[in-house]
């Protein structure tokens, strides 16, 4: 860029313009000196210097250069006298000098970016150069910050096991830390793609799994899963992976960040513990039908006998009986349900059948409360039979069991937005709504005193729960202290 010279401009008009203009000097092309000639008001202020200290006096008699890198060529002097050499502009983009702050008399660490440029005379030599710099030390310091926070965190998700990820949706630009690589079976010096991650996801988890957690991921933000995978040698493991979505300013989604971890060996012992409950429900299996069998003689042989004890303890017997079948039922169903192993045979039904069946069912064992249900039309579902009507059965089971004798249970079916949903509704104890997320976790049990005398193991809101989910249907609870509950699930409507 070239300039006439500045004597071509009324010395006055020049001195006004100048000394208003932004973080600039005139510095005289007169190497090594290079005097300064004039100085802007913005450029004393941010340097905490005055006019009278450097006007006439050498630019490194003001700032001293006491930079002797050699391979460094920020130094004002190299910048200098490379401008006059090239006569071309010279921009440095960030440099440290550091300078006294106003009102101390302490030097304190300060970044810049300045712009040098070439002045001609009238002989087309390099006669001045103007120096223009702004003071970025915020900016600067502002990324050094993050820098340094991005390190703790991976230093904090290196020694976590961790793994962090970052997915640009629009342009697939996929970005990871290095524990991802081990994660997924590869030694360090491995690259990895989106590609090759989705490639190593279980086939059957990528359909029922990640694609739904995707897509329900960029309607709420948030997305968590566990899924199984296998290593480029072929051993298959799990991992979870937990994180949100950002989005643009048209609220359109536009990052995803989130973490992987390694949850091989806690998934191999919930298999081997599942492995085990499966073989004691089994082995339980045939005890218990041989006793119900002796019971249903019993009670045949003994039909004449007019003793009451004799009828009540029989029925008693039977229905604890009943009871433990049940149990051992819900642990085989919580066996299967590893990925895969949960099998449905759908069917298209009228739902409204299958709870009038479930409350026929509760009735014979217990008549210890009033349940109303008054279905008002066929609603038919595609799903298995035999499991909606275990999570209805369940829904009465826990109503009756949380509430007082003699109070009444509600069922409801209705269609909501293209989906059925069915209720079912108590005035028990109710739950805290501290607990109403981990109501359905596997083993939960609400810590309180009036549950302390009520048997159960946190099984069947679970089993409940995981069959709704493998139905792509949706259930919850809404409830209050004291209050009773109303425990709700949702499928879709059959046309």
């Amino acid at each position: 860029m070239i300039f006439n010279s500045a004597a071509n401009l009324p010395e006055n008009l020049f001195q006004v313009l100048f000394e208003k203009s932004p973080g600039s000097l005139l510095i005289k092309a007169d190497e090594p000196r290079f005097t300064i000639l004039a100085a802007s008001d913005s450029y004393l202020k941010i340097t905490s210097v005055s006019r009278e200290e450097v006007l006439g006096r050498g630019f490194f008699e003001v700032f001293p250069d006491n930079n002797d890198d050699p391979k460094d060529g920020t130094t004002a002097r190299k910048v200098f006298t490379k401008v006059i050499e090239t006569r071309e502009k010279l921009d440095v983009p960030v440099y440290r000098y550091d300078s006294i702050e106003a009102g101390t008399n302490k030097s304190q660490p300060h970044y810049w970016s300045c712009s040098n440029i070439p002045i001609f005379d009238n002989d087309n030599n390099v006669a001045y150069i103007l120096n223009t710099i702004v003071d970025i030390t915020g900016e600067v310091k502002a990324k050094e910050a993050a820098i340094e926070s991005e390190k703790r965190l991976l230093l904090a998700a290196e020694a976590t096991g961790l793994a962090i990820w970052d997915l640009d949706i629009q342009e697939l630009d996929f970005t990871y830390s290095p524990q991802l690589i081990e994660l997924f079976g590869y030694t360090p010096n491995n690259n990895i793609t989106l590609n090759n991650i989705r490639n190593q996801v279980h086939p059957d988890d990528m359909q029922n799994i990640v694609l739904r957690a995707y897509h329900e991921a960029l309607e709420t933000g948030k997305y968590a899963y566990e899924v199984r995978i296998f290593w480029p040698d072929n051993s298959l493991h799990w991992i979870r992976t937990m994180g949100i979505v950002l989005f643009n300013e048209k609220n359109e989604p536009a990052r995803m960040l989130g973490t992987i971890v390694d949850i091989t060996e806690s998934k191999r012992d919930e298999i081997r513990k599942n492995d085990f409950i499966a073989m004691a429900s089994h082995e339980l299996k045939t005890p218990l039908t041989s006793l119900k069998a002796y019971i249903q003689l019993l009670d045949a042989k003994l039909a004449g006998s007019t003793n009451p004890f004799i009828h009540t303890a029989l029925l008693k017997s039977g229905n604890q009986v009943n009871k433990m079948t049940a149990l051992i039922h819900s642990f085989l169903d919580l066996s299967k349900l590893e990925p895969g192993k949960l099998q449905l045979k759908r069917q298209h039904f009228d739902i409204n059948k299958l709870i009038e069946e479930a409350i026929a069912e509760r009735l014979i064992i217990t008549n210890t409360h009033i349940i109303h249900f008054h279905p008002l039309e066929v609603l038919t579902v595609n799903a298995d039979r035999g499991k909606i009507g275990q999570v209805i059965s369940n829904f009465i089971s826990n109503a009756i069991k949380y509430s007082r004798k003699g109070s009444i249970v509600t069922l409801r079916s209705e269609v909501v937005d293209d989906n059925i949903c069915v209720s079912v509704t108590d005035d028990g104890i109710g739950i805290k709504l501290k607990d109403h997320e981990k109501i359905f976790h596997r083993f939960f049990r609400a810590e309180d005193d009036d549950m302390k005398n009520i048997s159960g193991f946190g099984i069947g809101l679970y089993l409940s729960s995981e069959i709704i989910q493998s139905h792509k249907g949706k259930i919850w609870v809404k409830s209050a202290e004291g209050k009773g509950s109303t425990f709700y699930f949702s499928l879709p409507l059959t046309v």
